[in-house]
């Protein structure tokens, strides 16, 4: 992928004060290429022509939520999403990070804390599954294969998803590959709370485990024929989660 700083961002905030002191901190910090959009109709027009490489979103817009927005473009791109807004609440975090945001930060924030989240996506998105670092670049779970290197979940012809959703390809969050590259380094053994946190979030990671749950279940809607009944990610009660080898229902170990 290119250098990091040639990223191109997507902010949407109705906020013209906010905006400008985004852009200006972003600016200092190398990325150069951001562009802006006030509202829904705005950002869903911007896609109309072109993809970021991230969209920093607010939640409140004046014709809509960015909630709904998200939603939208899941439709259409796996493109990571960093929610920014004044919205505290868990239920709003976490509705979020359910929709497959990759991260969520509340205003105020702090500016450097701003570029090294944002930084931190766009290595993990587009830099971690270089050739050079030896990691296998493709997860077989039965009729569904994770392709690191472009992000997707690809179903076979026929298969379940191949109905389900309208394609055969399904976008990953940047989060949810770390999750799944974790899991696979280690299939068939069990990946404790702890160690997916720390290959999700680094060594910042404190406060998020009730938010793995949230990816879980999200990647189980894409990778599993039944999300219910999973047959490859399975929850080891109290511990952790664990990839199996060989397909098998849920159970509770």
């Amino acid at each position: 992928m290119k250098h990091i700083f040639e990223s191109t961002l997507l902010l949407v905030d109705d906020n013209r004060e906010l905006r400008e002191m985004v852009v200006g901190i972003l600016h200092r910090e190398g990325f150069l290429n951001i562009d802006t959009a006030t509202c829904v109709k705005e950002a869903e027009a911007y896609f109309e022509y072109r993809e970021p490489d991230l969209i920093i979103l607010d939640v409140n817009l004046p014709d809509g939520d960015g909630f709904s927005l998200m939603q939208k473009i899941r439709t259409v791109s796996g493109v990571p999403v960093l929610f920014l807004s004044a919205r505290d609440e868990d239920s709003d975090r976490l509705l979020g990070l359910g929709l497959g945001a990759d991260d969520y930060m509340v205003k105020p924030f702090l500016p450097k804390e701003l570029t090294l989240r944002i930084s931190a996506i766009l290595k993990r998105t587009y830099l971690f599954g270089s050739r050079e670092s030896g990691q296998k670049e493709q997860l077989d779970l039965g009729a569904c294969s994770v392709d690191f290197k472009s992000g997707t979940a690809i179903w076979k012809p026929g298969g379940y998803k191949e109905s389900a959703e309208g394609g055969k390809e399904i976008p990953l969050t940047a989060k949810e590959l770390l999750i799944l590259r974790k899991l696979s380094e280690n299939r068939g053994y069990i990946v404790t709370l702890d160690q997916l946190c720390q290959a999700v979030w680094e060594d910042n990671y404190f406060g998020y485990e009730n938010t793995i749950m949230v990816h879980i279940r999200r990647l189980r809607e894409k990778i599993e024929e039944n999300p219910s009944r999973p047959k490859y990610l399975l929850t080891v009660r109290g511990l952790g989660y664990k990839l199996i080898k060989g397909a098998q229902g849920e159970k509770n170990f």
